[in-house]
């Protein structure tokens, strides 16, 4: 761990000790930077109480500076006290530590709070940098005396050098839509196998048929009305689910406030009334589905708010890809295709990190057979959508 001497280490539990030109300038420096990542999301989340201790989020992120008090290097991190939110299911494993007599909680976890996104998690300006916070993150799991430490949808060379510290990976399946240079949502359609085509349509049909609007925002027009609006269905959404909502409205409202160019709201209205609305994180290169909620309910308007729509956006701004988010295999159906994700886990239970590890490889092989069944599926008529 030599490469730790370079560097001064800092723990910090609030962004603004980092302050938002530092942190962006770390971010935006990384090959695949994503809005996720910036400042303005991530202090949102927590001003708005939204991740906070409160909630189970600790934050607890690491900084490394140089000699010159730069900062070389970044981790967002958290001290957890439950699995919510995370995207990555491990409550086989506290269950099986809790039959053991042991405490699995609190854990570490590197993530974006809610938000299964894949993207950088060990930021650095360098290779030097992001190998020695690496050797922080390996000490400060041992100083800490926590059950595990988990890194989340990171990109696949983060997740390998992470394997070479010890680390265990385990892959997953989002399901992405690429655009291959389409001029309008009829010619993307034209690609897909008739069937999927005609439900497409015939999805869309009923929405209309409906009497039901929809109306596009972008973020830097979009008003504390339709801010209210929009979290109105959201946690109506969460409550005919019978569950908790992760976020609020000031959340919202500050994202809205302090990222407009990465924000697209979806409002449907019928009879001059609104009913449902979603919203959708983007940037240049890649859109980001994200939440959805509706007051009352029509058939297919959840397709049309949270998939057509951004889809025919993305068309029109020449946005490369569509991250449709957790899960769904129904995303296929409607152009997406596979794309496999990384987590990486490290236990410090000897016996339980021998167990997980064999779990882990029974479940890569059965990940691998999903992939190769889903890529059989393709939807595309001559398979013009593959990767």
């Amino acid at each position: 761990m030599e490469a730790i001497l370079n560097y001064r280490t800092h723990i910090v539990s609030d962004l603004s000790e980092v302050g938002q030109s530092s942190w962006d300038a770390l971010v935006l420096a990384q090959s695949a930077p994503t809005p996720f990542l910036s400042y303005a999301f991530l202090h949102a989340l927590h001003a708005s109480g939204s991740a906070s201790p409160e909630t189970g989020w600790q934050p607890q992120f690491v900084l490394l500076y140089d000699d010159q008090d730069a900062l070389a290097a970044a981790l967002p991190l958290y001290v957890k006290g439950h699995s919510y939110g995370e995207y990555v299911f491990d409550w086989a494993w506290a269950d099986a530590y809790g039959r053991h007599g042991l405490a699995y909680y609190p854990k570490l976890l590197s993530a974006i709070p809610f938000t299964p996104v894949a993207g950088g998690r060990l930021l650095a300006r360098d290779a030097q940098a992001r190998a020695a916070l690496v050797d922080v993150l390996r000490a400060t799991q041992q100083a800490t005396e926590v059950s595990s430490t988990h890194v989340l949808f990171p990109p696949e060379e983060e997740a390998a050098l992470l394997a070479d510290a010890g680390f265990l990976l385990r892959s997953g399946v989002q399901f992405h839509w690429l655009n291959q240079g389409y001029r309008s949502f009829d010619e993307f359609l034209a690609t897909l196998e008739q069937k999927k085509r005609k439900n497409i349509r015939a999805e869309r049909r009923k929405v209309a048929g409906a009497g039901v609007t929809m109306r596009r925002v972008r973020g830097i027009e979009a008003t504390r009305e339709d801010w209210v609006l929009f979290n109105r269905c959201y946690r109506n959404t969460y409550r005919e689910h019978h569950s908790t909502p992760y976020l609020n409205l000031d959340f919202f409202l500050r994202i809205g406030a302090a990222m407009p160019d990465n924000i697209l709201l979806v409002i449907a209205e019928k009879e001059g009334r609104p009913i449902a609305a979603s919203l959708v994180i983007h940037d240049r290169d890649t859109l980001y589905g994200r939440y959805w909620g509706a007051l009352e309910h029509v058939p297919c308007l959840h397709f049309e708010a949270a998939y057509y729509q951004p889809l025919e956006f993305c068309i029109e701004q020449g946005i490369a890809t569509f991250e449709g988010g957790a899960q769904g295999e129904h995303k296929m159906a409607r152009g997406f295709l596979p794309t496999r994700t990384w987590s990486a886990h490290w236990l410090a239970h000897p016996s339980f990190a021998d167990a997980v590890e064999r779990f882990l490889e029974r479940e890569a092989g059965g990940i691998d057979d999903y992939m190769d069944e889903l890529n059989e599926r393709n939807p595309f008529r001559e398979r013009s959508g593959g990767k």
